[in-house]
C-alpha cells in the first residue's frame, strides 16, 4: 500500500514508518515545513502521494502542558485534523484515514473496569477535549461525505526513544541518571495512578491492521487489558538497574487533574482484526532504560 502519514517524525509515527517498511509498504511523510494547519501545503503534499491510506498521527500530545496552552492544543488536534481529513477527501481516489486518537477522550472512570468503545467520553484535560474534537470532525467526514475514517483510541504506549515529557521515559531518564551518578534517590511524580501500557511496536501494528480490515465509521481501543500502578512499575524499573534507589514523590511532578485508573478493553479490535500485543511490559521497560543508558553514557 501507499501509505501517508502525519506526524511522521514523532516517536510513533518513527516506529510506524519503519513497521509499514518492513511490511512493504511505500510510505510518504511530509517534511517540518508541511504543517497540518496549512490546508494548502497539506493537500498539495497528500495529493501528490496518492496514497491508498493516511495515518493522522501529528499532533501536541502532551497532556500537562495542554493546560497552559490549551488554544494551540486544540489548533493543532483539532484543526489540523480537519485538514488531514480535507486533504484526504480532496484526493483523486480519496484513501483510508487511520484517525489516531487517545484514551484520554475517555476521562475518569467510574470504577476498575476496562473502558470499552461505548464508554461516556468525559474529557478533563484540553488535551482530551481536542481529541474528542478530532473524533468527531472524522465521524462527521464518515457520515457527512463518505471519506473512510477509521478511529484508534490509543491507551498508554511505550518504547524506546519516547519523549521524557511521558512518565515511563521521565522515569527512565532520572534512573539511569541515578545509576550513572550513584545517587541514592530518584524523584517520583503520582504513583497511585494505574494505566494500561502497551509497547509502542505493537501498537503500530495496530494500525496498519486498522487500515487494512478496521470498519470505516468505528472506532477502537488499542491496548493490553491490563492495568499497572506507576508505584508497581517504577518499581519493576528500578529492579533492572545496576545500583539500588530509592523512590521520593516530588509534588511539582502531579498534574493539576489526575484520572485515577484508565485500563482498556481491546476485544472489538481483536474480533476485527486478530491482533495481540507480543512485547512484555518487562522487555520494554528494559529497552527504554537502554535507551537512555545510550544517550547519557
Amino acid at each position: 500500500m501507499r501509505a501517508y502519514l502525519t506526524g511522521g517524525s514523532g516517536f510513533v509515527g518513527a516506529w510506524l514508518l519503519r513497521h509499514l517498511t518492513d511490511v512493504g509498504d511505500t510510505t510518504f511523510a511530509p517534511g517540518p515545513e508541511t504543517d497540518v494547519t496549512d490546508l494548502g501545503l497539506l493537500g498539495a503534499d497528500m495529493a501528490a502521494a496518492s496514497p491508498d491510506v493516511v495515518y493522522h498521527l501529528a499532533a501536541l500530545t502532551h497532556v500537562g502542558q495542554s493546560w497552559n496552552e490549551p488554544a494551540e492544543t486544540f489548533r493543532v488536534n483539532a484543526i489540523g485534523t480537519l485538514n488531514t481529513l480535507e486533504a484526504a477527501e480532496r484526493c483523486e481516489v480519496p484513501p483510508v484515514v487511520v484517525l489516531v486518537s487517545s484514551a484520554e477522550v475517555y476521562g475518569p472512570a467510574s470504577g476498575d473496569e476496562a473502558l470499552d468503545e461505548h464508554a461516556e467520553l468525559r474529557p478533563v484535560t484540553p488535551y482530551a477535549a481536542s481529541k474528542v474534537a478530532a473524533e468527531f470532525l472524522g465521524v462527521q467526514a464518515f457520515l457527512g461525505r463518505g471519506l473512510r475514517v477509521v478511529r484508534a483510541r490509543p491507551f498508554n504506549h511505550v518504547g524506546p526513544g519516547q519523549s521524557e515529557n511521558f512518565v515511563v521515559s521521565a522515569l527512565a531518564r532520572r534512573m539511569v541518571e541515578a545509576e550513572l551518578s550513584k545517587t541514592a534517590t530518584v524523584r517520583v511524580g503520582n504513583l497511585a495512578a494505574s494505566r494500561d501500557f502497551t509497547d509502542v511496536r505493537d501498537v503500530v501494528r495496530a494500525y496498519r491492521l486498522l487500515a487494512t480490515d478496521g470498519v470505516p465509521g468505528e472506532v477502537y481501543n488499542v491496548c493490553s487489558g491490563r492495568a499497572i500502578s506507576i508505584a508497581e512499575l517504577a518499581k519493576l524499573m528500578a529492579g533492572l538497574l545496576s545500583y539500588e534507589v530509592e523512590l521520593v514523590e516530588d509534588p511539582a511532578l502531579f498534574r493539576p487533574v489526575e484520572v485515577p485508573v484508565l485500563l482498556g478493553d481491546a476485544s472489538k479490535l481483536v474480533a476485527a482484526t486478530g491482533w495481540r500485543p507480543t512485547i512484555e511490559l518487562s522487555r520494554t521497560l528494559s529497552d527504554v532504560l537502554d535507551s537512555w543508558r545510550e544517550l547519557l553514557s
